[in-house]
């Protein structure tokens, strides 16, 4: 199950501009976008990010400054699946932002990248992301991000975004164990419940990450010079890593299925060990249901019936044959 969290509240959009090279470093917030446009230099780098997509006057400015193609600008307000495209003078970049499992759902938001010259724009849905750790370190001038252009900027972003599916597959892996040692435990029956909610949160993932690893793949064959060739390989230790998430989403797939079968099987099981005490129970009180059944009868000449020991007899027959099928089945290992 995937929950799309609230986005940034209509009419509110956080705009911040960081701006860098390996020497000067200066961050801009709370400007009208007209202003903190005009602050953009061509021999730095500009890192643009608007958290909130519900004010269309600010995403229309920014896309005339830049001269988004107008399908490009749609792409930007609305969700899809993960991929990249290449237009003459920048290159467009999307996928799914994951932010950790809360209870029942994957708390997610779609982020949007355009690659230029020496600016990368981010779009985002909502107030706040994972990247407060990257702005320190550009802040700090730790790393190579200052002493890189805005192709490496992207990398690190979709690195970041990247190692935190790390964090969604490992609750996943914790989900899937809790569930086994439920299934063994309880009999409530809801375990049925938590795993078709767990298949469809793999489902969910997977939509995610098999368009993104071909969109990476894509990226890294990219001829259209936006990626500085010397930063290939970084880009492709995120395809690497896109790769073996999808190898743990598909080893949780099977791991998920096969969660399924143990539950069929222990709900078959325990079925069959009820069906078992109802059956020994019912072959027990058969022949005690016939003695019964034939001394109830109205017959008038019952030699029986007129015995002053009858009573006990019967009763002590039929204590001996309850006992008797009992160290009989104990005998076979039936109980």
């Amino acid at each position: 199950m995937k929950n799309k969290p609230d986005p940034t509240p209509p009419g509110k959009i956080i705009l911040q501009l960081i701006q860098y090279n390996e020497k000067e470093y200066a961050c801009h917030e709370q400007l009208p976008v007209d202003e903190l446009l005009k602050k953009k230099q061509s021999d730095w780098v500009n890192w643009i990010n608007l958290d909130g997509l519900s004010d269309k006057n600010t995403i229309t400015k920014i896309g005339e400054h830049f001269s988004l193609h107008s399908l490009l600008m749609e792409d930007i307000v609305s969700e899809h699946q993960p991929r990249v495209e290449e237009y003459d003078d920048y290159l467009f970049f999307s996928l799914k932002m994951l932010y950790r499992i809360e209870g029942d759902d994957i708390d997610y938001e779609q982020i949007n990248f355009v690659l230029g010259k020496n600016y990368l724009l981010s779009f985002q849905e909502k107030e706040g992301d994972l990247f407060d750790h990257l702005r320190d370190r550009i802040r700090l001038d730790q790393g190579r991000v200052r002493k890189k252009k805005a192709d490496y900027l992207l990398y690190r972003l979709i690195d970041v975004i990247v190692d935190n599916y790390y964090v969604v597959l490992d609750a996943i892996g914790q989900q899937i164990e809790q569930i086994e040692d439920e299934i063994y435990k309880s009999h409530t029956g809801h375990e049925f419940k938590k795993i078709q909610r767990l298949k469809k949160e793999l489902i969910f993932l997977r939509k995610a990450l098999y368009p993104l690893r071909d969109a990476m793949s894509k990226l890294i064959k990219d001829e259209s010079g936006f990626i500085d060739p010397a930063n290939t390989r970084f880009f492709s230790d995120v395809y690497n890593h896109v790769a073996h998430l999808i190898d743990s989403l598909d080893t949780y797939k099977d791991l998920t299925s096969g969660l399924m079968d143990i539950y069929m099987n222990t709900q078959n099981t325990r079925m069959n060990e009820v069906m078992k005490v109802l059956t020994i129970i019912s072959t027990i009180f058969i022949p005690l249901t016939f003695i019964v059944g034939v001394y109830g009868m109205n017959f008038e000449f019952m030699p029986e019936l007129h015995w002053e020991i009858s009573y006990p007899v019967v009763w002590g027959v039929m204590i001996l044959i309850t006992v008797g099928m009992i160290f009989f089945f104990r005998f076979k290992k039936w109980i």
